[in-house]
């Protein structure tokens, strides 16, 4: 990526439209006289009363519970060092938004001025009944290892240093695996660790905790193996000296089974590499350049088991896999500390979640087939939707057993389900499917390439590696525009109008002909429609000259809608075409069917939008419950509107029982499984999250829509165009850059299940 619109992109991110990442959001109503005076004067005297009674009662009435502090001094950022509290704070911004989108954890980030011990400590033990947690954040060593010693000592809530425990939780998970992959003996292995900082030590701590022998380990800093009877060590350091007689890493390396680097790039050369033992174990965790380089170490080595901090290599160790869930647990017991205890049971359930299969919706966002526990599968991946529900039990359950939890959990299973409900807003299935895109880049023409935001979006997807852009459009603007914004790429730039493309054009044309000839079509009209991008680039798509498209942004709905289903044609056992529009609620994502084309659907048409819907949805990773809407519910109006919808979704349970879906049923008894369980527990969907609703016709559907996007100001992806033989799809007028990213990610993954099939039917 260009460094210049990296670093502008960085910053207007940040910038607008509000400056930082996070918000304190009202969880009360507040809208009345009566409502103010609940929450502020004379009401909130009660609450403060019965706190007052007992302390313990902070967490009944307030968000203490699921409040973490995210302290630092900013003395040790990551990849920029000492940059001082201020500076940090866009970090510490950074892991709160963290918290909250993978375990619904609120955060208040705090930025301590003071490198003070003592202070730092006072500071942090003077504002700790706010929360329900503290999260301590790159501070030095080995001033960290105090602050966090006296803190876990001096305060009765979780305290963690996520820098030395959550490298180490998530690596010895990984190295757990790997030993027992490599087939030997943790008790019998040698580690060499390179590093000796907080992360290093607090890793190499819990690989002894988990048997790994202090006499077979060597840690190395940046002057070289340290060692006994060295001046100025450091408690931390003076720990892990060896007696051996060994000065440097290349020396160390001789024989070692284990590589452990939180250090710098490339310090690991192919020659120490070769001179480890048999099924060598290498983490190298430097980032965003290892201590060796991924393809180097595979090349030197063919029986290396390899992991790194990067996520665009196999084995990723990232601290995200461990702090939300290690906190959520916690908080969610009330425990007073994160003990040993836990952070083992951290370790065990991360490392037994790895050999366990892996669902289909992890394979799908990761681009695989099927992922296997093995040398390139150690550690569970971060997009694992697992994670929140295996996790934090361990980490309670630990607690509970460890006699530091308060609030005990008796229900597990409850409390799993719980777990899933907070698994984040519908923005994960953005990260899933733009991850997922990244895994397989397609080829993708952007149709109105000569437009700013359509260019800046194919930027986008260039440059993040998502796909693979064509260019359509008047070339010199197009270069002009790519100039202006400082796109350097090597890229296709197609202008269908221009004489360099009057071959490919007519023969386009003659392609196109043949087949509507009989239906009112001359080669005149096709040879002109040919100069038209649209047709063009559909043309591309279906003769196999591009993978898919995204089109729309300079045109209506429907003027664009009509020549692409005419040129790309419906799939096999598609009748109709429909669009789904998924849309980034607080509930999750929730695809609403058809909003675009369909006004006034029959039972039939009714039938096939759920069934594709159904299988967008799996595509997606998404597992469908389906509700079709209308103003009854179950038989309740004999309406012709009503009767359509209910007799489709008995042709449905008839002849389609695997999709899970019910109706007719009104909106708000499809949302509340509350309100479904009081009044149709015989509902096929009866206790199950809906996340998918099918309207009666394309008025309510698209009102619906566009009313929820605006109101909620929610994110909304789509028309998704359903049913068309090739991966095309239309973007609304005058979308904004995001909105056409995130319909390439959409055409992109569309394009891989394109390439996948070895069925022509469009529903297998």
């Amino acid at each position: 990526m260009n460094k210049a619109r990296k670093r502008r992109e960085a910053l207007l991110y940040h910038a607008k439209p509000a400056p930082g990442k996070i918000q304190v959001v009202p969880t009360k109503k507040y809208a009345t006289q009566k409502d103010l005076a609940l929450a502020y004067s004379p009401g909130v005297a009660e609450p403060c009363l019965e706190i007052e009674k007992d302390p313990k009662n902070a967490y009944k009435y307030t968000a203490k519970g699921n409040l973490v502090a995210v302290i630092s001094n900013g003395t040790a950022v990551l990849g920029l060092g000492d940059i001082g509290p201020e500076a940090s704070k866009p970090v510490m911004e950074g892991k709160g938004l963290l918290f909250k989108i993978f375990a619904d954890i609120d955060v208040f980030d705090i930025e301590v001025d003071t490198k003070d011990i003592d202070a730092f400590v006072a500071t942090v033990k003077n504002i700790a009944p706010t929360f329900g947690g503290i999260n301590l954040e790159d501070i030095k060593a080995p001033e960290a290892f105090e602050i966090e010693r006296r803190l876990k000592e001096e305060l009765d809530i979780p305290v963690m240093h996520d820098d030395q425990h959550g490298t180490a939780i998530i690596s010895a998970a990984a190295l757990k695996n790997a030993i027992e992959i490599a087939g030997k003996d943790i008790s019998k292995v040698s580690i060499v660790v390179n590093g000796a900082g907080a992360a290093a030590i607090s890793c190499t701590r819990l690989y002894l905790a988990l048997g790994a022998q202090r006499k077979n380990i060597v840690m190395c800093d940046s002057k070289g193996v340290i060692r006994k009877g060295q001046a100025n060590l450091t408690a931390q350091k003076a720990e892990f000296a060896t007696d051996k007689s060994l000065n440097t890493l290349e020396e160390a390396m001789v024989g070692a089974d284990v590589f452990i680097g939180l250090s710098i790039a490339d310090v690991c050369t192919p020659k120490m590499l070769l001179s480890m033992a048999e099924n060598p174990i290498v983490f190298a965790m430097a980032n965003p350049n290892p201590e060796i380089a991924y393809k180097t170490a595979l090349d030197t080595r063919q029986d290396i088991i390899m992991a790194t901090g990067r996520s665009d290599h196999p084995n990723q160790v990232n601290n995200v896999l461990g702090f939300p869930f290690i906190f959520r647990g916690a908080l969610d017991v009330r425990a007073t500390k994160i003990n040993e205890a836990m952070k083992m049971a951290a370790v065990h359930a991360l490392a037994d979640l790895a050999k366990a299969s892996v669902p289909e919706q992890v394979n799908i966002t990761y681009g695989e087939t099927n992922i296997q526990y093995g040398r390139d599968y150690i550690i569970p991946k971060p997009f694992d939707t697992r994670l929140i529900t295996e996790i934090p039990p361990a980490v309670a359950k630990a607690a509970m057993d460890s006699g530091v939890a308060q609030s005990p959990i008796t229900n597990w299973e409850g409390y799993k389900e719980t777990l899933a409900e907070r698994l984040g807003t519908g923005s994960k299935l953005m990260r899933l499917l733009t991850n997922r895109a990244k895994a397989d880049p397609k080829t993708i023409v952007f149709a109105e390439a000569d437009h700013l935001d359509v260019l800046k979006a194919a930027q986008i997807v260039h440059d993040d590696g998502i796909g693979k852009p064509i260019l359509l459009g008047n070339k010199e603007i197009i270069k002009e525009l790519m100039d202006e914004i400082k796109f350097e790429a090597n890229l296709s730039i197609i202008d269908p109008k221009s004489e360099e493309e009057k071959t490919r054009r007519n023969r386009f044309a003659k392609l196109y002909w043949e087949k509507h000839k009989r239906h009112g079509i001359t080669l005149l009209n096709a040879q002109k429609w040919m100069r038209e991008r649209n047709y063009f680039a559909a043309m591309m798509v279906n003769e196999g000259e591009a993978d898919s498209l995204v089109t729309g942004y300079s045109r209506s709905y429907p003027a664009v809608a009509k020549p692409i289903i005419e040129l790309i044609g419906k799939a096999e056992g598609v009748q109709r075409v429909a669009a789904t529009n998924i849309m980034m609620t607080e509930r999750g994502p929730m695809f609403f069917s058809d909003t675009a084309f369909t006004i006034n659907p029959t039972e039939q048409d009714l039938v096939q939008i759920a069934r594709m819907t159904n299988r967008v949805m799996k595509i997606f990773g998404v597992t469908p419950h389906l509700a079709m809407l209308s103003y009854s519910n179950f038989g309740s109006s004999e309406s012709n509107s009503a009767v359509k919808v209910a007799n489709a979704v008995a042709h449905l349970h008839e002849h389609y029982p695997a999709i899970m879906v019910d109706g007719e049923i009104q909106a708000d008894f499809a949302l509340s499984r509350s309100l479904r369980g009081a009044n149709f527990p015989f509902a096929k969907i009866h206790n199950k999250r809906v996340n998918g609703l099918i309207f009666p016709d394309l008025n309510s559907a698209n009102i619906s829509y566009k009313l929820i996007k605006r109101l909620n100001n929610i994110e909304s992806i789509g028309p998704i165009v359903m049913g068309l033989k090739k991966p095309v799809h239309i973007l609304q007028l005058g979308a904004s850059v995001d909105e056409i990213v995130n319909m390439a990610c959409v055409a992109i993954v569309d394009a891989q299940e394109n390439s996948s099939k070895t069925n022509n039917n469009y529903y297998l």
